[in-house]
């Protein structure tokens, strides 16, 4: 029997656009002997839309966003939302939640969807809430003992009231060069590399236009490397892979739209420097209680010191993306990668359906 998998993208965030690509390539690369697709849409308004099942792969994001159809609310037709056409009282099977930022990433969606007892592809609740919060994250990883760069968090409300205060406290704690970034974002959106205080201020009002916390890091001189890891609770790694911007750093712009970046993979590391980055992967991904699937990023400065910058959990799967491409180079193709995601995500639902609970 073929999986009915519901694909759920879009979202109110500033990366929906980042979503829909996200989902034209997954679309693609499915198997339509193998997968039911369902699609389901979140528009910029935040309203959901069940489109119908997709019998061929579509050839844009357009063709994906169901414009004239009849927004359904969440919460009181979620089981509409979850359910196979014609099959009124069967849910799908899983649920694969291409949702990047704020509202989908960041673990409310994983909380609906914990509800409804439906198994849905990658990280739960709580890793999906506190990889979504850069201050949070980072500091689950100093807790674990993970070498990082130096970093300050600010409010929106502190920094209103004492704006110097705050751009002294970056001074004094990091020094120049440092990026300003939302805390709550991914994608690139928002960040801005600061050498003076000037450059400070206008990126402090770039970040807090998207969240209301931001957290400031130090700038380091090193290479950039991502390693992605797969699997639940026996991790495992690809190979590294490395980015090298042609701009300052890798902004929005490179990331998804103009592709200026090289993306080298694997990265000319050392069989030591990759053990490294491998057991501090493995690592950050356990301290998080992640599952399914993350990005990590690293820092791996000129003396061969790898630090961890962040891990994406949820990545994106667009033609640009460093995910799929890490473990393409591992020896697993994309729609093998996607099964596999698909079968782990079945693998930690039966897993908890095996828990009891006792009053």
């Amino acid at each position: 029997m073929k999986t009915k998998l519901g694909l759920l993208y879009g979202g109110k965030s500033a990366e929906h656009q980042v979503s829909l690509q996200t989902a034209l390539a997954v679309i693609r690369a499915l198997d339509l002997e193998k997968f039911e697709i369902h699609p389901i849409y979140i528009n910029v308004e935040g309203e959901w839309i069940k489109g119908p099942q997709l019998s061929a792969p579509v050839e844009n994001v357009k063709a994906l966003e169901f414009s004239n159809a009849n927004p359904l609310s969440p919460l009181s037709l979620a089981p509409a939302l979850f359910q196979a056409e014609q099959q009124e009282a069967a849910p799908l099977d899983v649920i694969f939640p291409l949702l990047h930022g704020p509202n989908g990433e960041d673990g409310t969606v994983q909380g609906l969807l914990e509800l409804l007892n439906l198994p849905y592809v990658g990280n739960g609740v709580l890793a999906s809430a506190a990889g979504m919060d850069k201050v949070m994250m980072k500091n689950v990883f100093a807790q674990a003992g993970l070498a990082q760069v130096d970093y300050v968090a600010f409010i929106k409300s502190e920094w209103a009231k004492a704006k110097e205060e705050a751009y002294a406290k970056v001074e004094e704690n990091l020094g120049y060069p440092c990026f300003v970034k939302p805390a709550n974002l991914g994608s690139s959106v928002g960040i801005s590399k600061c050498t003076n205080r000037a450059e400070l201020d206008t990126a402090f009002v770039e970040a807090f236009q998207f969240d209301r916390k931001v957290i400031v890091e130090e700038g380091v001189t090193a290479r950039e490397i991502e390693i992605a890891v797969l699997g639940n609770d026996e991790p495992e790694c690809s190979v590294t892979g490395e980015i090298v911007p042609k701009k300052d750093f890798y902004d929005y712009k490179a990331k998804y739209e103009d592709g200026d970046t090289a993306l080298i993979i694997p990265a000319d590391v050392t069989e030591e420097e990759y053990e490294c980055l491998k057991e501090m992967a493995i690592q950050a991904f356990k301290a998080l209680d992640c599952s399914g699937l993350v990005r990590a990023d690293f820092f791996l400065t000129r003396d061969g010191k790898a630090l961890i910058n962040e891990v994406n959990t949820m990545p994106g799967f667009t033609p640009f993306s460093m995910f799929p491409l890490l473990w393409k180079h591992t020896g697993v193709e994309y729609p093998q990668l996607i099964e596999r995601l698909v079968n782990l995500a079945k693998e930690r639902h039966a897993e908890k359906q095996n828990i009891k609970y006792t009053f």
